[in-house]
C-alpha cells in the first residue's frame, strides 16, 4: 500500500489555520446559540406548566373579601360622599373619566362590593373579575387626591386575576360544574390545576413591589432616620411601647429595618427554603405597619399574597376540610418519574412536537408576561428622567411603589387670579374650591397645583371672557427640611403644560 504525504506551507498553512479558527468560533457560537435556545425553552416549559390551583385559589378568596371589606369601610365613614359626590372638581386622571352623577356612585360601589363577594366564591367567575378590574380602576382614576398605592395594587392584581383561570378550584363555578357533569363523566370535568405562569405573575408583582419599596429608601432622608422618626415620635403616649418609639434611635433602626426587609423579602418568598423564615417577618413587618401608619388594607393584602409563594398544593394538606384529599386536584408533574425497571426498556418515540398554531397560542402569553414585568420595572425608575428631587417635584412617585418616605409641611399657601387687563391680582378662597382632603393633598403637590391652576382660568374665562395669570405662593418643608418655595411664585401656572412627562420645577 502506497501512502502518499502532502506538505503544505507558507499560505496554505496559514489558510488551513484561519479555516481551523473559523470552524472553532462557529462550533463556539453555535453551542452558545443553542444553550441559549435550550434555557429558553426549559424556561418556557417551566411556565406553561400545569400546577395545583389551590394557593391561587385561597388568594382570590382573600382578594374579594379584601376589597368588599374595604368597601363596607369606605360606607361606614362616609368617605364615598365625601370623595366622590361633595367635590364640585377633581383631579382626574384622565380627563374624560368623571364620577356618575346623583346616587351613581353609591350603585358603583354597591356592584363593587357584589363582584367583589362573587370573585372571592369563584361563581361566574370570568365576568365578575374582569368587572371587578374594571370598576375598581374606574374609581382609581377618578381622583389625584385619592392615590393611594394600596388602590393601585389591587387593580393590578385584579388584572392579573381576571385572566387567570383562579375558579379552577374551591369555587362555586367548579362546584356547579361537577354537579352539572353526570357521574363518571371525568373526560368533561374541569381540572384543578392552573398554568404555572399565572402564579409566577402575582408573585413577582408583590416582589417587585417589595424591592422598589426598599430602592426607594435608598435617599439621604430616609438613612438618617427621616421622616420615620418625627411619625413615630406621635406614638409617644402609646402603652408600653409609647417611649421607645420616640427616641430617635428607634426611628434610625427601624428605617434600616424597613430598608432591609423591602429589599430582601421578594428573595426571601421566592425561595422554598427561606420562605417560612420571609412569611414570618413579611407577617410582622405588615401587622407593625398597620398598627403605627393606618394604611387601610394594604398590609392586609400583602400578607395575604403570602398565600401564593407557598407550595401550590399547600391549602389541600393544611385545609384538607375545603379541598379534599391531595390527589384530587389532576395536578401535573412536571418531570415524570422514571419508571424502575431492571430490564432495560425501548427508548420511547418522541412527542409529536406542537403546531404552528398551538406554538402560537403558548407564546402569546408569554410574551404578554413578559412585557407585563417589564414595564412595571421600568415605570418606577422613571423619576431619573426628570429634573429635581422626586420626593419634593413628586415627579415620577405615582406607580412606583414610593412609600412612607416623604413629610411635608405647608407654612404659607396662597392660589391667586390676575385679569390681564387690569393687573389686579385676587386670593382665591381656597376651601370653596376644594375639599378639605383634595386641599391637603394639593398644597404638597406641584402638579395637582398645575391641575388647579387651569381648572380656575377655564372657569374664569368661562365668566369674564379672559383668561387670567394663575400664580401661587407655596412655602413648604421636606423632612423636617428648610421651608422654600414649592413652586415658583412668578410664574402662570395655568399656562404651565401638563402631561405624564411634564414637571413643575421650583424656583
Amino acid at each position: 500500500m502506497t501512502t502518499t504525504t502532502t506538505t503544505m506551507t507558507g499560505e496554505s498553512t496559514s489558510s488551513t489555520c484561519t479555516e481551523s479558527t473559523r470552524a472553532s468560533t462557529s462550533t463556539t457560537t453555535g453551542t452558545a446559540t443553542g444553550t441559549g435556545s435550550e434555557l429558553a425553552r426549559r424556561w418556557a416549559a417551566y411556565l406553561i406548566a400545569e400546577v395545583d390551583a389551590a394557593s391561587l385559589a385561597v388568594f382570590r378568596v382573600g382578594y374579594g373579601a379584601l376589597i368588599a371589606w374595604e368597601v363596607v369601610r369606605y360606607a361606614l365613614h362616609d368617605r364615598i360622599t365625601r370623595y366622590y359626590i361633595e367635590p364640585g372638581f377633581f383631579f382626574s386622571f384622565v380627563p374624560f373619566v368623571r364620577p356618575w352623577g346623583g346616587t351613581g356612585m353609591y350603585w358603583h360601589f354597591a356592584a363593587v362590593f357584589v363582584l367583589a363577594l362573587l370573585c372571592a366564591a369563584g361563581l361566574f367567575y370570568r365576568v365578575s373579575a374582569a368587572l371587578l378590574c374594571a370598576a375598581l380602576t374606574y374609581v382609581f382614576l377618578l381622583d389625584k387626591a385619592q392615590y393611594l398605592n394600596h388602590l393601585y395594587l389591587l387593580c393590578l392584581l385584579g388584572l392579573l386575576l381576571a385572566v387567570a383561570p383562579a375558579h379552577r378550584a374551591l369555587s362555586l363555578d367548579l362546584l356547579r360544574a361537577r354537579r352539572a357533569s353526570p357521574a363518571g363523566a371525568s373526560p368533561g370535568m374541569p381540572t384543578e390545576t392552573a398554568p404555572r405562569f399565572h402564579l409566577f405573575a402575582l408573585k413577582a408583582q408583590i416582589a417587585i413591589v417589595y424591592f422598589y419599596g426598599g430602592v426607594a429608601k435608598l435617599n439621604g432622608d430616609w438613612l438618617r432616620g427621616q421622616p420615620l422618626t418625627m411619625w413615630l415620635a406621635e406614638h409617644a403616649d402609646a402603652p408600653l411601647v409609647g417611649p421607645l418609639l420616640a427616641s430617635p434611635a428607634a426611628g434610625l433602626a427601624l428605617s434600616y429595618a424597613g430598608l432591609l426587609i423591602d429589599l430582601s423579602m421578594g428573595f426571601l418568598l421566592f425561595s422554598r427554603r427561606t420562605f417560612p423564615f420571609g412569611a414570618a417577618i413579611a407577617v410582622a413587618f405588615n401587622l407593625s405597619n398597620a398598627f403605627l401608619f393606618k394604611i387601610g388594607i394594604f398590609p392586609y393584602a400583602m400578607i395575604a399574597s403570602l398565600a401564593l409563594f407557598a407550595d401550590p398544593s399547600w391549602p389541600r394538606r393544611r385545609l384538607p376540610f375545603l379541598f379534599g384529599r391531595a390527589d384530587s386536584a389532576g395536578d401535573v408533574a412536571l418531570v415524570p418519574a422514571p419508571a424502575l425497571s431492571p430490564a432495560p426498556s425501548p427508548a420511547p418515540s418522541p412527542a409529536p412536537s406542537p403546531g404552528p398554531a398551538a406554538s402560537r397560542r403558548r407564546a402569546l402569553p408569554l410574551a404578554l408576561l413578559h412585557a407585563y414585568l417589564l414595564l412595571h420595572l421600568v415605570v418606577p425608575l422613571r423619576h431619573w428622567l426628570y429634573p429635581g428631587d422626586v420626593a419634593w417635584n413628586e415627579a415620577g412617585h405615582r406607580f412606583s411603589w414610593r412609600m412612607k418616605l416623604r413629610d411635608k409641611n405647608v407654612s404659607e399657601l396662597d392660589i391667586g387670579v390676575m385679569d390681564p387687563r387690569t393687573g389686579v391680582r385676587e386670593s382665591l378662597d381656597l376651601e370653596e374650591w376644594l375639599t378639605d382632603r383634595q386641599l391637603g393633598e394639593m398644597s404638597t403637590r406641584p402638579d395637582m397645583i398645575v391641575d388647579f391652576a387651569h381648572h380656575v382660568a377655564d372657569r374664569w374665562q368661562e365668566a369674564f371672557g379672559v383668561r387670567p395669570v394663575v400664580t401661587a405662593r407655596v412655602v413648604a418643608s421636606l423632612n423636617g427640611g428648610p421651608f422654600r418655595d414649592l413652586v415658583d411664585p412668578t410664574r402662570d401656572l395655568a399656562s404651565q403644560p401638563r402631561g405624564l412627562f411634564e414637571v413643575v420645577l421650583a424656583p
